[in-house]
């Protein structure tokens, strides 16, 4: 429930860490960006139910495909041929274009294998990459998860909470 007594479309754990990051990078005046591809919009669609978050989210990129991430983020193909979308090449370059195509003082980019196919030896499904690139702060951080024995719902929601948590100050 929201502190008005709507309903959410999402899980109210997942509502309770949205109004923390936008309550908390609003006191300090900070903006964020997005660059989604297996939470297709979640993390943007979290920090929209709460009042407010216009003055924190500057905008959020969908880059479901590999084309939507060469097009819309920069990435290299070179990147995506070499490494995959599901690598920490892959992030890295997809938070450093958001923050490029955005005036967000942060950004944070997720790409994973949220199932049920598509998972190998190598990268299995429930494999997530994260990373945070902070405008002036150099290199991004990245780091790649295991969120084993869930369904595409639960690895989706669990990136979710990770990306957010991200975005804490």
């Amino acid at each position: 429930m929201s502190t008005q007594g709507e309903q959410s479309l999402l899980p109210e754990e997942i509502v309770a860490l949205a109004r923390r990051v936008v309550e908390e990078n609003a006191a300090i005046g900070r903006t964020v960006a997005l660059a989604e591809s297996c939470t297709g919009g979640l993390v943007a669609a979290a920090l929209t139910e709460i009042a407010g978050s216009s003055a924190v989210l500057d905008r959020g990129f969908v880059t479901y495909s590999n084309e939507a991430k060469r097009e819309a983020l920069g990435v290299s193909g070179d990147i995506i041929d070499a490494f995959g979308a599901v690598s920490i090449a892959c992030v890295y370059a997809m938070a450093q274009g958001a923050l490029a195509r955005s005036k967000a003082d942060i950004a944070v980019a997720i790409s994973g294998i949220a199932g049920p196919g598509g998972g190998t030896e190598s990268k299995p499904v429930g494999t997530v990459v994260f990373a945070r690139a902070i405008r002036g702060e150099g290199k991004p951080e990245a780091e790649t998860k295991h969120f084993d024995n869930l369904d595409r719902a639960g690895v989706r929601r669990e990136a979710t909470i990770c990306a957010l948590e991200l975005l804490l100050p």
